[in-house]
């Protein structure tokens, strides 16, 4: 019996686990649902692989269950949304009307564009990734609160 017990106790010190040796962890993956989202904000880093203007940096805004909002880069925007475990749909959104700069009016049309065009999110690490019909890259957000 005691040898059976030495047996165990070596087999399961062989099972343990140290710490990790990679210093760079891969960063975890989630599919998150609609509860993980309220009262959280999200600022834009990347549209589809281009940086963001620094001077205008689109947000998104999850105050309240069913309806996002945020800043497109000049003009404000709010409308319904649904979220799934993992997946994302923007309904039509109402914006304001001010006239944007020159060099920040594309930036905030393929935002609105890549929004309404929106199937699918995912938390890589401290990122919010949103996959869209309109990119092939998706969104990149890093979370404000």
């Amino acid at each position: 019996m005691a040898r059976h017990l030495r047996w165990l106790s070596l087999a399961l010190l062989g099972c343990a686990s140290g710490p990790s040796t990679n210093p760079n962890p891969a960063p975890v993956t989630t599919t998150p649902g609609a509860a993980y989202f309220l009262g959280s904000e999200w600022g834009l880093t990347s549209l589809g692989g281009t940086p963001v203007n620094q001077d205008a940096v689109p947000t998104l805004a999850f105050a309240e269950a069913g309806k996002v909002s945020g800043n497109a880069s000049c003009n404000r925007f709010t409308g319904p949304v649904e979220l799934g475990d993992g997946t994302i749909r923007v309904g039509t959104l109402a914006t304001t009307r001010m006239a944007c700069a020159p060099e920040i009016a594309p930036q905030e049309s393929a935002y609105l564009v890549a929004l309404q065009n929106a199937e699918r999110v995912v938390i890589q690490g401290q990122e919010l990734l949103v996959y869209t019909r309109s990119l092939e890259k998706p969104l990149r957000f890093e979370r404000r609160r």
